[in-house]
Formats: structure tokens, sequence, C-alpha cells
């Protein structure tokens, strides 16, 4: 029997890391998926938002909208939009620490993209 297409290189990869980020210990959990990228980070097992972008041949700048949450907390739809620019895939994002400072936040992307480029496989 013929395994279906895409089975044998994996549809669903999972990736999770954890960084020290000013004493804050924060986890990221990545699921990696055909055409999309599931981004949770987060300091404890909540999911208070989630925010979805993607690329449009219409504009250079994702699409991106917030899909359940605090529609005045931006990180997660700003994080999105960034990370749909430089995969070129769907991105969702749950962002969940309560630290928005806009220094911090920069933190946890810069690991977010050095995870990237270490294991490119997973995202």
């Amino acid at each position: 029997m013929a395994e279906p297409q895409g089975a044998a290189s994996g549809d669903v990869s999972l990736h999770n890391f954890s960084a020290r980020l000013w004493e804050q210990l924060v986890h990221f959990h990545v699921m990696r998926l055909t055409d999309s990228l599931f981004l949770w980070v987060g300091a404890t097992p909540h999911l208070r938002n989630l925010a979805v972008a993607m690329c449009s041949r219409y504009d250079p700048i994702p699409v991106c909208t917030s899909l359940f949450g605090d529609t005045s907390d931006t990180t997660s739809s700003g994080l999105a939009q960034r990370l749909a620019r430089k995969t070129s895939k769907q991105v969702f994002v749950s962002y969940n620490l309560s630290n928005t400072d806009s220094n911090f936040t920069l933190l946890v992307e810069n690991r977010i993209k050095e995870e990237m480029e270490t294991f490119p496989e997973k995202f």
C-alpha cells in the first residue's frame, strides 16, 4: 500500500524550547504544519489570545487578525506578521506573557529567530 503524499516527510512537526529572559523562564511550543506554523509563547500553560497572519500577493505586508483575546494587545499580531513575512507561511501566534515591554518582546523574538536559524526544518 502506498503512503499518502507527504506522509514520509511528516506533515506535522513539534518543537519545544525554553529560555531564561530577564530572570523569567519562557517556554516556546512550535507546531509546523504543511503550509502553516503555530507558535505558542508563555510562562504558564494558558492560551489567552491567538492571532493569525498570512502573506498576500496584493500587499507586501502580511494581513493579520486577532482570532480571540484582548484586541488592544497587538503583541501576538505583530509577531505573527513578522514571522509570516520571514517564512512565507500562514502563522498563528499565541503570546501569553504578561511582560509586553518592547525590549522584552524583542528578546523573545530574537530567541525565536535564533532557534529558526539553528533548526530551520522545525519551522
